[in-house]
């Protein structure tokens, strides 16, 4: 397995290098047939020390991301981060047959963060604005990369067509599916479609 290693803010250590290294290999041949690359990016911010990793097996991306006052402890948290995720879908991702063997291309996907206005009226100022690709997959698929990233939300495309849709973390425990295309079928047990608020009437014109 490739681990690349990032350091911000601090200096660079063979211990903590070889820290990462050896707590990533011991994860990785425990539940993963095959893990191609990994990326680990540690870092020093207001006295907290930070380390994001992220993973790639297969199609799948699994990220732990954990911050303390101590970088082997937060090494440590992110790794038993993925650990957990890793172990819940475990079966899952050894037996998994990708949906969209066949599927289209992915599909670039825009967005843009707005800083919160501190005053009424004012528009909001435009911070950053970025591309990412939304990747054709299943809802069962999407869900559980959203799961393995640890992440609220995910967007993907449907395998046979460029609709891009939206899965989410509801607060009930369930998932929610938003969906852009004309037709949507949910592809998985329990999750569940936000109903849309229905349409108030019109007020009646009042009489002359």
């Amino acid at each position: 397995m490739q681990v690349n290693i990032t350091f911000r803010n601090m200096f660079a250590t063979d211990a903590l290098r070889n820290h990462a290294q050896e707590r990533l290999a011991k994860v990785a041949d425990k539940y993963l047939d095959k893990v191609t690359e990994a990326h680990v990016t540690l870092s020093l911010e207001r006295y907290l020390h930070h380390a994001d990793i992220n993973l790639q097996s297969g199609q799948f991306h699994v990220r732990g991301k954990e911050k303390s006052e101590d970088m082997y402890a937060s090494i440590d948290l992110a790794c038993d981060k993925i650990e957990r995720q890793l172990k819940k879908y475990k079966d899952r991702l050894k037996n998994h047959r990708p949906a969209h063997v066949h599927a289209r291309e992915p599909v670039r996907v825009r967005y843009e963060i707005f800083a919160a206005s501190p005053l009424d009226g004012l528009p909001a100022e435009l911070m950053r604005s970025d591309e990412f690709l939304a990747k054709p997959m299943s809802v069962e698929e999407a869900i559980m990369q959203m799961d393995l990233m640890n992440n609220e939300f995910l967007v993907f495309t449907r395998p046979d067509s460029r609709d891009v849709s939206v899965v989410y973390r509801r607060n009930d425990g369930n998932y929610g599916v938003i969906d852009s295309g004309a037709s949507f079928a949910p592809a998985v047990r329990g999750a569940r479609v936000p109903t849309p608020p229905p349409v108030p009437p019109e007020p009646r014109s009042a009489a002359k």
